[in-house]
């Protein structure tokens, strides 16, 4: 892995801008959540080069040049473990996720990559999906791997994000699970005594949301919920997508009484504000990149982006 460019507090969260033995670029995170990495120490990885999903609130989707292989994903891992760690990591929980480039489901090598991190002591692996359609054999031998390897410490999470069927088509333009596919998914999945499946809500004033149909699908005993506030990058600019998440209180503005009403029927709900000095270093999703392609016009043009991103990024500079 050639380093290009890293920016961020090691006390917080750090990203790497890394170019792999392939060539691709690639973006990737070390955090500390608990300001101690012997205590919490996380990184987050990219699946893919760019992501061809676009969902409205991720810049990651503004280009998309194919998959990254099983060396390119372990990278992404072994860089900031020899950095910090000498190679191996001293901590108390040791959290993978696959959330940060790309869908993961597209991307058979990180189940390849999943088999071997039980390799590490205190592993809690992580992946994030938008569940589209077509990638069934991939949820499949993901259900395999965690039974047999990670039944009590595998966080999965379905990005969800409203509760109305249309605007979810929006929000996450590709075809997708239905509520019932994923709820029927999850219940298999969930291991007593494990983690409950997250449903996480990146929650915008426009997104619609209800409690109530919620409940219908998904039950207080396997699924969790967790909100999230809509980051500010490019994409969610673009698409105008106003944050309802007060990072100062945690709480959402208009849809207080959606999360008030869930935390009522018996789920449980985290609220996942983070430190907004992440916002300043650029580690939530899609944000770096973007700046780093935007002051590397040379890298910038080998790749094929949305036709008027040029005026975009001059635009919310």
């Amino acid at each position: 892995m050639k380093i290009l460019a890293e920016i961020g507090d090691e006390s917080v969260a750090k990203v790497y801008m890394g170019e792999t033995y392939r060539g691709n670029v690639v973006e990737f995170v070390e955090s500390t959540p608990t300001y101690d990495a012997r205590d919490k120490w996380v990184l987050i990885i990219s699946s893919l080069n760019g992501c061809p999903v676009g969902c409205k609130m991720c810049d990651a989707g503004f280009f998309y040049r194919g998959k990254l292989d099983y060396r390119e994903l372990m990278e992404q891992i072994e860089y900031p473990m020899a950095r910090r760690w000498d190679g191996v990591p001293q901590t108390k929980k040791f959290k993978v996720q696959f959330a940060r480039m790309g869908e993961p489901t597209f991307n058979p090598a990180v189940l390849d990559v999943l088999r071997d991190l039980d390799k590490y002591e205190n592993m809690y692996p992580s992946l994030s999906t938008v569940a589209p359609v077509g990638v069934d054999r991939f949820f499949e031998k993901l259900l395999e791997i965690k039974k047999e390897k990670y039944p009590h410490t595998f966080q999965l999470q379905f990005s969800i994000h409203t509760m109305d069927e249309r605007q979810r088509d929006e929000i996450i333009p590709v075809r997708k699970w239905s509520f019932e596919k994923i709820a029927d998914y999850g219940r298999r999945f969930y291991d007593e005594g494990g983690r409950k499946i997250t449903l996480n809500f990146a929650l915008a004033s426009e997104n619609i949301v209800n409690a109530k149909k919620l409940s219908r699908y998904f039950d207080a005993e396997h699924f969790l919920i967790k909100i999230t506030p809509i980051n500010p990058t490019i994409s969610a600019m673009k698409n105008n997508m106003r944050n309802d998440v007060d990072v100062r209180t945690g709480m959402p503005l208009r849809h207080r009484g959606f999360v008030e009403e869930l935390k009522s029927m018996g789920y449980d709900v985290i609220i996942s504000i983070g430190d907004i000095r992440e916002n300043e270093i650029g580690s939530n999703c899609g944000m770096y990149i973007l700046k780093y392609l935007r002051e590397n016009a040379n890298i910038r043009g080998s790749y094929t982006f949305a036709e008027n991103l040029g005026e975009i990024l001059l635009r919310v500079r």
